[in-house]
């Protein structure tokens, strides 16, 4: 993974934000390096990848709060379960320049940004490993 680039501070950083998203993905070491290119994400720590390429922790800053991945570990009862019934949400600024860089690092638009009935821009997008994320910014007056 030479495009991974890893927080170099020997003490562990620490966790940043009251809910931490923990999502098992099927290639956890790529996700952390498509989120750089998505979001900005800065890899803080990770495990080792074992001999399958797999890791069982990964952890990054995305927009001021912390993110963790892991691969799944079917060979000791986590088996891989396609992302469903949830959407991690980023409420950010400059939501334009957040949208564009996400959509060039290849996110798929589920919903496009639009001003919302509670008088926010939003939209929705889904990352090549199954996750469905948003953005949010209050429309400006």
């Amino acid at each position: 993974m030479d495009a991974i680039q890893k927080n170099d501070n020997k003490t562990p950083s620490p966790v940043l934000g009251g809910i931490v998203p923990y999502l098992q993905v099927e290639g956890a070491m790529k996700a952390a390096e498509f989120y750089q290119k998505a979001f900005g994400a800065s890899l803080e720590d990770f495990h080792p990848v074992d001999e399958k390429g797999r890791t069982m922790h990964v952890h990054l800053y995305i927009n001021g709060g912390s993110v963790m991945l892991n691969d799944p570990y079917p060979d000791y009862g986590h088996p891989f379960e396609t992302p469903a019934g949830f959407t991690v949400l980023l409420p950010v600024t400059d939501i334009d320049m957040w949208w564009k860089r996400a959509v060039d690092a290849g996110m798929t638009v589920v919903m496009d940004l639009q001003v919302m009935f509670w008088g926010d821009r939003y939209g929705q997008l889904r990352d090549p490993f199954g996750v469905l994320w948003s953005m949010n910014e209050p429309v400006k007056a």
